[in-house]
């Protein structure tokens, strides 16, 4: 049976009926959890095995935002806390090898974390390169301000996730460090020429290209498309993400609930797919918003089922991990940051 192309969050801590009823009629691709949904280890085991028995699918897609820094739903007492992406960036002005070693270990020891809940999906690395004056909702979560160290930071992210057994999902294409706006409650709007977007924005997703899941900007580009925003853009998706940059990999809208977005959730929904993204994400919990969601999704075909289907098969088996001396080697690496 085809899954329809959209993500979904759920309410709480356990599926409830109306949850469990409305995976296994709509039958979403993956699902995505957040801090409402965390209380324990055991009780998040509980509910990524009760989420993909009820979508009868047994390597159902199962992701999360666990970055470091502010953004890590998974935290203190059960799990550890983990440095922010600009820590990694602040150690490669030391030594490029030592940063790209902390950022490799960071990603790792979390990808251990998310693999003993059964969690498979990682929304990591960012390459976004903020610049003066942007809004806060990037700020130290970035690894820089130069396309090549924010893009070989990324790749290092990624290379431990994926030593891990976790999928990243490369965020947020084509670029989210210019926004002068919290697109979590508003429309950025960035006027920057086309020719700087590609030699600063643009440049540090290109070397990642070759990733399996990318998430897209809530970000208006004037100079491509006065209108749209990135994820709701065909111009920036068919030109941009697709042409300049590359990707080729499965492309899935940032949260579709967020306010940045105009229109009802039907309607962001449909815009969405139109303009060529692969896959929606819906994150609230919402049930009537879910409901519109899986209205407005088509069932996964074409292309979009071949990325899909590609992504899943790019996912490794993890490799031998000592915890203890990983993280005591991470620590030490940091410590250099302190003492420089």
């Amino acid at each position: 049976m085809t899954n329809r192309a959209f993500i979904t969050g759920i309410s709480g801590l356990i599926l409830n009926n109306a949850e469990r009823e409305f995976i296994r009629a709509e039958r979403p691709w993956g699902f995505i959890l957040f801090k409402r949904n965390i209380e324990s280890p055991a009780q998040v085991a509980a509910l990524v095995e009760e989420l993909r028995s009820a979508a009868g699918v047994a390597d159902a897609p199962v992701l999360i935002d666990q970055e470091g820094g502010r953004v890590q739903r998974l935290g203190l007492p059960h799990w550890p806390a983990y440095p922010p992406g600009a820590s990694f960036g602040a150690l490669y002005d030391i030594d490029p090898k030592l940063g790209l070693a902390a950022a490799r270990l960071s990603s790792r020891l979390i990808a251990a974390d998310l693999t003993n809940l059964g969690i498979t999906v990682d929304c990591l690395p960012l390459a976004d390169v903020p610049v003066a004056g942007a809004d806060a909702v990037i700020g130290n979560r970035a690894y820089g301000t130069e396309p090549g160290k924010v893009a070989a930071i990324a790749r290092a992210v990624t290379d431990g996730l994926e030593q891990g057994g976790v999928l990243p999902v490369l965020k947020h294409i084509p670029g989210h460090g210019r926004a002068t706006a919290d697109s979590h409650f508003r429309l950025p709007i960035v006027d920057t020429a086309k020719a700087e977007l590609e030699r600063t924005d643009f440049a540090a997703f290109q070397p990642l290209a070759d990733l399996p899941m990318a998430m897209t900007a809530h970000v208006v580009f004037s100079a491509l498309d006065p209108v749209h925003p990135a994820t709701t853009s065909a111009t920036i998706i068919e030109q941009v993400i697709r042409g300049l940059i590359g990707f080729q990999g499965l492309l899935m809208s940032d949260d579709v609930s967020m306010n940045a977005l105009a229109g009802s959730i039907a309607e962001r929904t449909r815009a969405i797919v139109t303009a060529g993204c692969d896959m929606v994400l819906h994150c609230n919990g919402n049930i009537d918003e879910m409901r519109a969601v899986a209205r407005e999704t088509p069932e996964l075909t074409g292309k979009a089922l071949e990325r899909a289907k590609a992504t899943l098969a790019a996912r490794k088996p993890p490799q031998p991990l000592d915890r203890q001396a990983a993280r005591a080697e991470l620590d030490a690496l940091l410590d250099r940051v302190g003492t420089a």
